[in-house]
């Protein structure tokens, strides 16, 4: 349990960073800022979307392990795969379930660069449910 703890300060970590960024956003955008800061207020949701998303999917990975008992890698692996399908998905616009998204090439590589990070992580990590 102590590794679902870990990955889900590093959720908490994630979302609360979001939130602030979120929070200082609209100021940000109006004011005189250089516009790489703006492009990363825009573009760093999809940064943690990806983290947020891989770190849920692991979770709920591991749990449903308990019953298919698959070698660990092959959870890790498919956490990301899912996440990054839906992600890569919504960013090109095949859907819109994460909200009325627009295409933006920054937001795509913000996506993938938090689906990259969170893989590092999870691999480096190596969580597990231990009774």
């Amino acid at each position: 349990m102590e590794d679902v703890r870990k990955m889900a300060r590093w959720q908490l970590l994630t979302i609360v960073v979001f939130a602030l960024a979120k929070a200082i956003r609209p100021r940000v955008l109006e004011s005189q800022a250089p516009e790489l800061v703006k492009l990363f207020l825009l573009s760093f949701p999809n940064f943690c979307e990806a983290i947020v998303g891989i770190l849920t999917l692991t979770m709920l990975g591991l749990y449903a392990n308990r019953m298919l008992k698959w070698p660990h890698n092959s959870i890790y692996i498919a956490a990301v795969v899912l996440a990054a399908i839906y992600v890569i998905s919504q960013e090109f616009k095949t859907h819109d379930l994460g909200g009325n998204n627009i295409y933006d090439p920054n937001d795509v590589l913000f996506s993938v660069l938090g689906l990259l990070f969170s893989f590092i992580l999870i691999m480096r990590m190596k969580p597990q449910l231990r009774s």
